[in-house]
Formats: C-alpha cells, sequence, structure tokens
C-alpha cells in the first residue's frame, strides 16, 4: 500500500476534461506503476465541487479547478484510494470527508472522516449507492447533468487496456484487471462477498434512465449507449442468481 500524502505532491497527470456541463475529470498517474488513476469533479447545485478520488493537481490546473467553485467535498471511495486525501483537507480544511462505511476506519488512519455515503443526502445533483455484495466496502455515485445521468465507480468495476511493464502485468493480465470492462479477479477476491448480488446491482445502474457515462477510477469513459454495455459487461463476471 503506498503511504498517503501529507504534503502537496503532484505526480504526472493530464488536463480538467469536461464531460458535461456539471462534470470533469483528470487522470493521473500512480507511484511506481503503470495503472491510472482518475479523478472526478462534480458541480453541485449550490455551485460548490465535489471531488471523487481526489489527485493533487499542478498550480495551474488547481487554479483551473478552483474557479470553477469552492472545494466543498471529498470522497475517498474505498481504504485504498487515499493517496491525496490528507493532502487535501490541508489545503481545504473546511471541505467535508465521505467514503463507504467498511473503509471508515482506513481511511480515518489519514484524515478525519465526516460521514459516509449513508450519510450523505441526495442534494439533486449528486446521490450515492453503497453497492451490494461488497459488504459495504465500495458504493456508486450518481450524478445529475443536463444531458443525462453518470454513474462513478471505483475499483470494484476496471476499464483499462493491459500493461506491459511487469508490475502493470501483474495487475492486469495475472490479477484479471484487463481488458475491460470488468470484474477484475483482484476485485471480486478483496471486495466482493456476494456475487450474485453485485451482478444484480451493476445490471440496475445499466438500466438507470438517461445513462450518459461511465465512470471508473482507473482510466477509460464509457460514454451513451456503451455505458450500460460496459456495465452489463462487468456484470457477465460475476455469478449470477
Amino acid at each position: 500500500m503506498v503511504k498517503a500524502h501529507t504534503s502537496w505532491k503532484v505526480l504526472k497527470h493530464g488536463p480538467l476534461e469536461q464531460l458535461s456541463d456539471n462534470l470533469w475529470r483528470v487522470q493521473g498517474a500512480l507511484p511506481g506503476m503503470s495503472l491510472e488513476r482518475v479523478m472526478t469533479v462534480v458541480q453541485r447545485g449550490d455551485g460548490s465541487l465535489l471531488l471523487h478520488s481526489p489527485i493533487a493537481l499542478n498550480e495551474a490546473q488547481q487554479a483551473e479547478l478552483e474557479s470553477l467553485g469552492p472545494i466543498a467535498v471529498l470522497v475517498v471511495p474505498n481504504g485504498g484510494h487515499r493517496l491525496d486525501a490528507p493532502a487535501y483537507k490541508q489545503r481545504y480544511p473546511r471541505a467535508l470527508v465521505f467514503c463507504p462505511p467498511q473503509a471508515k476506519s482506513r481511511v480515518q488512519e489519514v484524515v478525519a472522516v465526516d460521514g459516509t455515503y449513508l450519510d450523505y443526502a441526495d442534494d439533486g445533483v449528486v446521490r450515492f449507492e453503497v453497492l451490494e455484495g461488497v459488504a459495504e466496502a465500495e458504493g456508486a455515485m450518481i450524478v445529475r447533468s443536463r444531458d443525462g445521468q453518470s454513474v462513478v465507480l471505483n475499483d470494484v468495476v476496471m476499464n483499462m487496456d493491459k500493461k506491459k511493464d511487469l508490475l502493470g502485468y501483474f495487475f492486469t493480465t495475472v490479477l484479471g484487471s484487463a481488458p475491460g470492462p470488468r470484474v477484475s479477479r483482484l476485485s471480486r477476491l478483496v471486495y466482493v462477498k456476494d456475487q450474485p448480488a453485485l451482478r444484480a446491482h451493476l445490471e440496475r445502474l445499466a438500466a438507470l434512465p438517461g445513462l450518459a457515462r461511465l465512470i471508473v477510477s482507473h482510466e477509460k469513459v464509457a460514454h451513451g449507449e456503451a455505458a450500460a454495455a460496459a456495465l452489463r459487461q462487468a456484470a457477465t463476471y460475476l455469478k449470477p442468481s
């Protein structure tokens, strides 16, 4: 497990990419790995920002992010995605921190937690669901935009290509994390306790009215009809009821 950053440590990352009127993403590096991570940024109804799996950005990009609105909520989507959470809390001390229920003890090791997904009230733009079948270790963030709804997941669904470096090969091939979309062998071992329950939940997410995109915390976005197809494909890696 990589140690969480207590100071503002910028790793290589891409631009702030706008996906919809109130939705952006940034894709960035992980220490010593070819796998990349994703921060999802949501502008809520009051103009404030929610950051899902926050990534420390260079000063120019951080200023661009801040120009969108005040950073009000930091979402740590599981016990392993804590890397930049402490640094963000130090920089934005008024921001509230939320995480899945089961992840609370792990996240609290590095940053104070204000509530879990169960405590976050639907604000008209963002709502959370705790995923079934994973013992409350992960959840789904549902974002409403003008062009429809977006489903934001974390490690339960992977969507990336295979990597050729040694560590990347281990994660994507040996641990079955690629090619995506899929529920990896690693996720099934670590998170999934009830495969039929999680499969049913992913299928329900695929059937959301106006589903515009699927965003995951490791790399690719699926848009339009491909979003529902990606969720249904990932579900096939789990046993049916």
